[in-house]
């Protein structure tokens, strides 16, 4: 599992947080790093901020959607954009789901479980 987000205490909360769940987790600060961990880590999911230095999340969502062999990727938008704006934006953008900030971290575990056991990306 890959965490991005360019607010260290995001990263302080969420890293501990995801880990005391069971999963192997890494993170990015900014975008381009985000990227680079993605296409060489190839992580099952991807909590990932909107708005960063570097590349944006929307950018990196619609990257790893353009590539069918990143499609096993799951991404989980996490911004304060507002809710209307983050419902309306990452669909358009191929986000398995959203989270508004701020949140709560039950509501980041069940969006996690709900992710990962949910359908299968359908293929191009």
């Amino acid at each position: 599992m890959l965490v991005v987000d360019d607010e260290p205490e995001i990263l302080n909360l969420l890293v501990p947080y995801i880990r005391k769940l069971g999963y192997a987790v890494s993170e990015a600060q900014d975008g381009d790093h985000a990227l680079e961990k993605i296409l060489t880590e190839r992580p099952n999911v991807v909590i990932l901020d909107v708005m960063m230095p570097g590349l944006s999340g929307w950018e990196i969502s619609r990257y790893v959607r353009e590539r069918a062999e990143l499609d096993p990727v799951r991404i989980i938008m996490v911004t304060g954009i507002g809710p209307e704006a983050n419902a309306a934006t990452s669909p358009l953008y191929g986000a398995d789901a959203y989270i508004d900030k701020p949140f709560r971290l039950e509501t980041v575990r069940k969006t996690l479980e709900s992710v990962i056991q949910g359908p299968a990306r359908p293929t191009a």
